[in-house]
């Protein structure tokens, strides 16, 4: 929105900033931005520990949760019927779909409808050939989640996804691996696609529903923000986001060690972030 002390120095994000937003930060005057990976997260489906571990896919997950779903017919589109997880594919078991979420405004929300709902979405090919002739209608489809009651959002808060899976454990909720990691005695995460969600798959991108994590840092605060400089020589150096760093010991899963050097060597130099 602008510079000067009313405006912030750095913005955390949980996807890539996309280029109409650093348009819209020129139109505001903020034209240098230094862009800082600092390392991957996986957005997990999870239920209570008093349950069997949920196994799906993430052609599953799509069916499951989007407003409009494949007919009878190839081409044919229709509003969400299923009510259980049976109906969606016969392994799943027959309970009904609830699946507690984050709201529109999450960068959770954001990575899950691109990672495990489209990602699902383009298994089904004659969706999988929209994309090349209207690509705005296969978004809608693909990103679309039900508002039926199948879907809860639940706003930004994971504690109140996790009370709500210890209550009712026919439940499923979506949040950050770190939050899952944290929450280990009381949730599991489902197998995604063959794929346990563990800090090993999700830094070797084996886990399908995996994420990088930045902040973006307004250059022309440095050197007029005090302390700017220390926080970003701080969340660069391998005590903080190395391989046996206190933010791994919190659940963030580490980048390669080259990722981090030359992410390292952008910042010490605030390098221009390139789209």
């Amino acid at each position: 929105a602008g510079v000067g002390v009313e405006h912030p120095d750095i913005t955390n994000s949980s996807r890539r900033i996309k280029q109409s937003e650093v348009d819209g930060c020129a139109k505001n005057g903020v034209a240098g931005i230094v862009e800082v990976k600092i390392g991957y997260d996986g957005i997990v489906v999870a239920n209570s520990v008093k349950a069997p571990r949920f196994e799906v896919s993430r052609k599953d997950l799509f069916l499951a949760l989007a407003a409009r779903v494949p007919g009878s017919r190839e081409g044919e589109l229709m509003e969400n019927p299923y009510q259980t997880w049976q109906e969606v594919n016969p392994a799943l078991p027959a309970i009904k779909i609830e699946v507690l979420g984050p709201p529109p405004t999450s960068g959770t929300r954001d990575a899950f409808v691109e990672l495990a709902m489209e990602g699902g979405c383009k298994k089904i090919d004659w969706i999988k050939a929209m994309k090349k002739q209207d690509k705005k209608a296969y978004k809608a489809l693909c990103h679309t989640i039900r508002e039926d009651g199948a879907f809860i959002e639940a706003g930004e808060n994971d504690n109140l996804i996790v009370q709500k899976l210890e209550s009712n454990p026919d439940a499923l909720g979506i949040f950050g691996y770190s939050f899952l990691e944290q929450n280990a005695d009381k949730v599991q995460g489902s197998v995604v696609d063959g794929v346990v969600p563990e800090f090993d798959a999700i830094a070797e991108g084996t886990y399908p529903v995996s994420r990088p994590l930045f902040f973006y840092v307004k250059k022309a605060h440095v050197g007029k923000i005090p302390g700017l400089e220390g926080y970003l020589e701080e969340f660069t150096s391998e005590k903080a986001w190395g391989d046996d760093g206190y933010l791994a010991d919190k659940g963030m899963i580490p980048m390669p060690r080259a990722e981090r050097e030359g992410f390292a060597k952008d910042v010490a130099t605030l390098k221009n972030l390139e789209m």
